[in-house]
């Protein structure tokens, strides 16, 4: 009966990623349905701990949105490009890896990847080699950032196994960076040289390709307020990262005659509000725009998707743990790699890490899986680029009016696919090798 209800849980999956964006998460909800009123399973618990997390990370971040923070990153970001156009290949996937950490999501690659388009073309550059591994630089990162959703769903997670946000960062920063300096040296020499590129040259004698516009001086700098912004929500990321490090900076209360120290889960959902009523009150964005740009929306559709995906795997795996125990406990513990293979296929499907990580690690922890496995292997929730379905995927070509970053005549061939790979594939390798001396 198990492979049955598996079939389920994949078809509602495989569904979901058809259609993409919230329906993946009522897609969920369907095959949850089937499984509870068709095969008579009992719910687990909904994921609320984790969406809550993200509920106020996604507050906290659109709040710095609606306060200009954004675009004074996006600004940064131009004008660090601009004075290295030669070496955009390996500089623009670190911006884009920095920003994306700062802010714990990758919408912000949005803005800045017409920037990259354009100082690859201004440079004589293939566009198609700082584009592809900055895009898939943004993603990584999401696993590196304090205050990422995927982050807050790990934490949750694995805090009751004595993982602290600390020891995570630790494997997966360097981990990460070393996977995207290794992709970088891939992207650099991919295709043919810029002005050598037929599709390029067609477009240019079509007219088809825009004269690339300079930085425009008179631009008006960025408010007091806008910088405020990314410094209080820097400075709230720092205040997590240490309490997260440092537990005794948490603080402890007695009850029913235990001492209990507040939990890490707690502390990341107070700093968020914390961080965005000071927002508010100090760089005074118009309350409403905080609910209607593009990270607010983009976050709560997250949540959707994890509230239904995280109930379904739960509701599957909690029933059916003694089954998967017997047949799968042996071979995943001994080659822990295989548990990589199952996060970043998952991922392709699921196109969010944070769904991923809510709806696989308890799968890791159910078998046995050691901590440091898991954490050594959470950087493959990256597949996402694997199927050319996600938005910044998609986004990336339609920037790229020279034509040189493309999806394929077979889809699975396309700009991202090697990158992402030897990146994905070198981050985990190096993340079990630092987690062999952290843990």
């Amino acid at each position: 009966m198990f492979f049955v209800e598996l079939l389920v849980v994949l078809l509602a999956l495989c569904l979901g990623a058809r259609l993409g964006g919230i329906f993946i998460g009522m897609a969920a909800g369907l095959g949850l349905g089937i499984l509870i009123f068709i095969f008579g399973l009992p719910p687990s618990s909904p994921p609320v701990d984790v969406m809550l997390i993200i509920m106020a990370v996604v507050l906290a971040a659109s709040t710095l949105q609606a306060s200009g923070g954004m675009d004074y990153l996006v600004k940064i970001a131009e004008k660090i490009l601009r004075k290295n156009p030669n070496r955009i290949s390996f500089v623009a996937p670190m911006v884009a890896y920095a920003f994306t950490f700062l802010s714990g999501t990758g919408n912000v690659a949005f803005s800045i990847l017409p920037v990259i388009a354009e100082v690859a073309r201004e440079s004589g550059v293939r566009p198609e080699r700082p584009m592809s591994i900055s895009v898939i630089a943004s993603q990584q990162a999401i696993t590196a950032s304090p205050i990422s959703a995927a982050m807050a769903a790990l934490i949750a997670l694995l805090a009751p196994f004595g993982v602290s946000m600390g020891s995570i960062m630790i494997i997966c920063i360097p981990a990460t960076l070393i996977g995207i300096i290794a992709g970088s040296f891939y992207a650099c020499r991919v295709g043919k040289e810029l002005a050598d590129d037929p599709e390029y040259m067609r477009r240019l004698q079509q007219g088809l390709i825009k004269p690339t516009k300079p930085l425009d001086a008179t631009q008006p700098e960025p408010s007091g307020k806008a910088k405020l912004s990314v410094a209080l929500f820097i400075l709230g990321a720092v205040i997590i990262v240490l309490m997260g490090t440092i537990p005794a900076l948490r603080p402890d209360f007695i009850v029913d005659g235990a001492t209990i120290k507040l939990s890490m889960t707690h502390t990341i959902e107070i700093i968020m509000f914390i961080v965005s009523a000071v927002m508010v009150l100090l760089c005074k964005p118009d309350l409403d725009k905080i609910v209607s740009g593009s990270v607010f929306k983009a976050g709560t559709m997250g949540v959707i998707c994890i509230f239904g995906l995280a109930w379904m795997g739960d509701t599957l795996v909690t029933n059916n743990m003694p089954f998967i125990k017997t047949n799968v406990q042996d071979i995943v513990t001994a080659h822990p790699w295989m548990f990589a293979l199952g996060l970043f296929f998952v991922s392709a499907l699921t196109l969010s890490q944070a769904a991923t990580t809510r709806l696989l690690i308890p799968l890791g922890i159910g078998l046995g899986l050691p901590p440091y496995a898991m954490v050594a292997s959470w950087p493959a929730v990256n597949g996402y680029f694997f199927i050319p379905s996600y938005a910044t995927l998609i986004a990336g070509v339609s920037f790229d009016t020279t034509g040189t970053t493309k999806i394929g005549k077979y889809v699975f061939n396309h700009s991202y696919m090697i990158p992402g790979l030897i990146t994905t594939f070198v981050g985990v390798c190096v993340g079990f090798i630092i987690a062999t001396f952290v843990f």
